[in-house]
């Protein structure tokens, strides 16, 4: 198959139905983490907001992708006596208390060096309408931004989105791109980065298994959603007798809040040439989700045969697609680099707090580079890209090096990304000022009022 990028003096480019105008506040495009916050705080500021989300719910790589975890939350310890501590604050307080009234999370659950909390989707997609709701922020599900709206060459105004409706034309005073993939950068014609060289981590079919007996699986493999070696030697084993094809060696399993349920972190997606596939590139993209699905009946297989509390075990469902770890990332005003995550850089201007570790996914083994009892600090600036007025990012296409993503990319910090974010384009607004003129000190300031506890 070949790909043309004209279209030929014989076609024609038409589509009759009526375009529809919207004007707002604040746009934000993308649902999940970091967009459903920003959208949050931004109308808590008597702002009008409105979310273009293309799926039918919000979540993102949360709920679409299955991640399945708030990771960050708590701090790394090399002992592993310690119970957990919590370090992150703010927004996500008010999203965990969502679903912990929707009984939607389950307590801390060891990962590694430190503590995680898995959620069901169902409940993230209703703490997420009736957070908004309450802030009178509109949504528009099924909604695929194509265009973004430029007054002159710098000033971002708006985008245009397919709809079945026909296409809209949302024009906004602050856009803020939430959509992981820094997708309005690139239509724009911005500075972006993608991995070294091109080359981004892989990404991973996350997928649910019901019919587990969790009290006896963790009986035998102990709370650590991190499974022992002894599996990890086992599953190389058997790949080498050439009894399964699972790619990848170590496996991550949690329990879920429902009773018998196992969320499965463990597939390798690559294509069939070896390449790690690219979530920008379409037939990669399509590659990965036809892999993702087939490496997913393979583990079940592996699973039911030879994991302890897995024996009657069954696919219950998998992401609505496949989990993306990195694509784009803006190039902003300041970028976090892996120095500041390896050596816990704190900052005065910084606006989200993480501890969570570098974590590598390629191999057999994903690498994680833990930061033990410590923890750094990410700059407003990294949200705020080098060229472009009116536009803000937030989530994890932030300006970061490619390590330092692969730190700072999780839920936890996505929920404080977007706080800030928010909160950054009312100061845009209310006050008259540059997106770039905006001082990371006090969009912290707010923020500690909201009780992030980031400190003076």
């Amino acid at each position: 198959m070949s790909y043309s990028h004209s279209i030929s003096a014989e076609a024609a480019v038409r589509d009759d139905r009526p375009r529809s105008v919207l004007e707002t506040d604040v746009l934000v495009v993308g649902g999940g983490a970091a967009g459903v916050a920003a959208a949050h705080t931004a109308a808590r500021q008597g702002l009008k907001v409105l979310i273009l989300e293309r799926y039918g719910f919000c979540g993102g790589g949360a709920v679409a992708g299955m991640s399945g975890t708030i990771c960050g939350l708590y701090l790394a310890h090399e002992d592993k006596t310690h119970a957990p501590e919590r370090l992150v604050h703010g927004f996500v307080d008010q999203f965990i208390d969502a679903m912990d009234k929707r009984n939607g999370l389950t307590p801390p659950v060891r990962y590694g060096q430190t503590f995680t909390r898995v959620h069901e989707p169902q409940a993230w997609r209703e703490s997420a309408e009736g957070l908004l709701a309450e802030q009178n922020v509109a949504v528009l599900y099924h909604a695929i931004v194509t265009d973004v709206l430029l007054d002159g060459n710098e000033r971002v105004a708006g985008v245009v989105a397919y709809t079945k409706q026909g296409k809209l034309e949302v024009r906004a005073k602050i856009t803020i791109d939430a959509s992981g993939d820094a997708d309005l950068a690139a239509m724009a014609g911005m500075a972006t980065t993608v991995g070294i060289e091109g080359r981004v981590q892989n990404p991973t079919m996350i997928f649910r298994l019901a019919g587990v007996d969790v009290e006896r699986f963790l009986q035998e493999y102990g709370e650590d959603s991190i499974l022992p070696d002894r599996i990890t030697k086992l599953i190389t084993g058997l790949n080498a007798d050439g009894v399964y094809k699972l790619p990848r060696a170590k496996v991550f399993l949690f329990p879920t809040p429902r009773p018998n349920e196992l969320i499965c972190n463990c597939t390798r997606v690559v294509g069939a040439d070896g390449r790690e596939l690219n979530p920008l590139i379409a037939r990669d993209l399509s590659e990965a989700e036809y892999e993702g699905r087939k490496q997913v009946r393979e583990y079940e297989r592996f699973f039911k045969d030879y994991l302890v509390g897995c024996e009657a075990a069954y696919l219950n469902d998998t992401g609505v697609q496949v989990g993306t770890r990195q694509t784009r990332q803006i190039v902003g005003v300041q970028t976090l680099t892996n120095d500041d995550v390896v050596q816990g850089n704190k900052r005065r201007d910084g606006i989200a707090r993480s501890p969570w570790p570098i974590e590598l996914h390629s191999g057999q083994k994903p690498r994680l580079s833990w930061l033990f009892e410590d923890y750094y600090e990410i700059p407003y600036e990294c949200f705020v890209p080098r060229q472009g007025e009116s536009l803000l990012f937030a989530g994890r296409c932030l300006s970061a090096e490619h390590e330092a993503m692969a730190s700072a990319r999780v839920t936890a910090q996505c929920f404080s990304y977007g706080h800030a974010i928010g909160y950054a384009a009312a100061l845009a607004i209310n006050e008259s000022i540059a997106v770039r003129d905006i001082k990371g000190e006090d969009i912290r300031l707010l923020l500690n009022r909201d009780g992030a506890q980031l400190g003076a």
